[in-house]
């Protein structure tokens, strides 16, 4: 598959993400992607986005977003007819996602009617999809948001998760990117416990892109924290004794022990305008 332009989008809503992370994502496929390429955002709040950036106003759920579930619904308006600014064959990348080599391949592997999607690998023999990094053709499976509008609730209860759905609606099936591509900070990264206490998180061979679903996000691995609830830079001991204060990371105090990130280099290197 060939095409023009390389399109990529990206959504922000609500404040979870700022404008920096836009801007990083943009700088980071700048080093990464041969031109020409436009990055799409679709978002509640342009500000403070840089503007190479095309930013458009992201379309409406259309139904109550779903509750008693942790999916991540708000991305379904990818799935419409049409998608604000975009056309032919687009890669979205989540916001939190690190982009470490070439990106080129994204766009031309496979057809331009494939889904292509990030196997889910905290549930490998499912064969779910993960939907952090997905290339599809806008507009070429339509029916996933209309059917989700005409059953959000019953959709989301039956599913969860939007990337479970996702990988259930597609017609024809997703197809998964090469092993080596796309990873996953937590599950391929970071040293298994308690060797996190003494070495820091690698970078896997032939990495592509690094994804973060789940946490922690890269702002605070950079700073080694988990997350904003724990001090910047803790040291081992400050982070065991945390274990019984109110700034453990998780509420429970044996993944609190687990999550102890040290400063990730590579990551600092290559999350940047």
């Amino acid at each position: 598959m060939t095409a023009a332009v390389k399109q990529l989008v990206c959504v922000k809503w609500g404040t979870m993400y700022g404008p920096e992370y836009v801007n990083r994502l943009y700088g980071m496929v700048s080093r990464h992607l041969a031109p020409p390429f436009r990055l799409v955002c679709l978002t509640d709040d342009r500000q403070g986005i840089r503007p190479e950036v095309e930013c458009f106003d992201l379309p409406e759920l259309g139904v109550p977003h779903p509750q008693r579930t942790m999916g991540k619904w708000r991305k379904q308006i990818l799935w419409g007819a049409s998608v604000p600014g975009l056309q032919g064959v687009a890669l979205f990348v989540d916001l939190d996602s690190v982009i470490v080599g070439p990106l080129d391949d994204y766009f031309s592997i496979g057809n331009p009617g494939d889904v292509y999607v990030a196997r889910n690998w905290a549930r490998p023999l499912e064969k779910l999809g993960q939907t952090s990094v997905f290339r599809f053709p806008v507009g070429g499976n339509a029916h996933i948001l209309d059917d989700f509008r005409a059953d959000a609730q019953g959709i989301a209860d039956k599913y969860q998760f939007e990337q479970h759905y996702v990988t259930a609606a597609v017609t024809g099936g997703v197809k998964f990117w090469p092993e080596a591509w796309t990873k996953h900070f937590r599950l391929h990264c970071m040293p298994p416990f308690p060797l996190c206490y003494v070495m820091s998180a690698r970078l896997p061979a032939g990495a592509r892109i690094v994804t973060f679903p789940g946490g922690p996000n890269p702002d605070d691995v950079i700073v080694g924290r988990w997350n904003k609830r724990e001090p910047p830079f803790p040291t081992r001991w400050q982070h065991i004794l945390a274990t019984f204060s109110d700034q453990r990371v998780d509420d429970s105090r044996w993944r609190h022990l687990r999550r102890y990130v040290r400063p990730v280099p590579w990551i600092e290197a290559a999350w940047r305008d």
